[in-house]
């Protein structure tokens, strides 16, 4: 049965014309046949490919989209390329390969042994296979639960390995903007040395070469005041916690990152974003570069 719904149900937008509910499971084309009796298979399969169709929030060009009871199919007047919603989540690119989101403070990129809640990894899990359920997603870097920015997932085991393999040739910028404690005097420089991690699962650096692994952080200061510093950070080598370590080796700790010695929490989350992304394309080759703004938390901290 075809019916108009509320603008607070089932229309978020104008564009949306009609909406019909699934009672019961069937594939997407067939669904559309059955409803729509009035309209040929011929008509069905040209709003297919001009996306004018939507499942719920999800715009889908597949016949054999699969549907579920309790979803809403909606028939559209005008093209639509509506991105999906996520709490803590946006995502900034997609293609065949690789998704980039930018992740929010809070969120885990996947889930551990023991911390099973919602994650970045199993959102977009459930994304993919709205499209097909056959859809898989991998994890190529992590960002740490309280950092907040840009990173990258790969739709195939083959796209994570060859990601992962060539890391550092593929990199071409990943830099971040990190608010810490104190006044840092010298306006840029470099931090150097060899990252282990002990039982309690905190790292630490050495002096030693080859004691551990080796990781080096370039920075500059771009603003302080007479409490904080807001740097921007470049990685050369991507360690876990290799920025939080290397702040305190500073004597500098990330806000808000008690585990590293920070006493200050001026932001109600830990002062460190991944603000770029540059990189070579698993696929063609080319470079891809996606920026975020520094965060009006972390502004605000400078009054600016």
């Amino acid at each position: 049965m075809k019916y108009p719904q509320k603008k607070s149900e089932y229309r978020p937008d104008k564009i949306k014309e009609i909406a019909v509910k699934v009672t019961e499971a069937s594939e997407l084309m067939k669904f559309l046949i059955e409803k729509f009796p009035e309209k040929s298979r011929t008509t069905i399969k040209s709003m297919l490919t001009h996306k004018l169709v939507t499942v719920d929030d999800m715009v889908t060009t597949k016949f054999d989209y699969p549907l579920k009871r309790g979803q809403v199919v909606f028939l559209n007047k005008k093209k639509t390329d509506e991105k999906p919603r996520f709490r803590g989540l946006r995502i900034v690119h997609e293609d065949s390969a690789i998704i980039v989101v930018d992740k929010g403070s809070g969120l885990l990129s996947m889930a551990s042994d023991t911390e099973k809640s919602k994650t970045a990894y199993s959102m977009l899990s459930e994304y993919v296979k709205k499209f097909d359920p056959k859809n898989l997603i991998f994890i190529v870097h992590r960002l740490d639960r309280d950092t907040s920015g840009l990173m990258m997932f790969a739709k195939s085991k083959k796209i994570q390995e060859v990601l992962q393999k060539d890391w550092n040739d593929s990199i071409i910028d990943r830099s971040y903007v990190v608010i810490v404690e104190g006044v840092v005097e010298n306006e840029e420089g470099t931090v150097t040395s060899w990252l282990k991690e002990n039982k309690a699962l905190v790292m630490f650096s050495s002096q030693t070469p080859n004691d551990g692994q080796k990781a080096v952080t370039h920075y500059k200061l771009l603003r302080s005041n007479k409490q904080f510093s807001m740097l921007e950070v470049k990685l050369e080598t991507g360690r876990k916690n290799q920025i939080r370590v290397h702040m305190k080796d500073m004597g500098h700790p990330v806000t808000g990152d008690k585990k590293y010695g920070a006493k200050l929490n001026p932001i109600g989350q830990m002062g460190l974003h991944a603000r770029v992304l540059a990189f070579k394309h698993p696929v063609t080759g080319k470079t891809l570069r996606f920026d975020t703004p520094i965060p009006g938390k972390f502004l605000k901290v400078f009054k600016l």
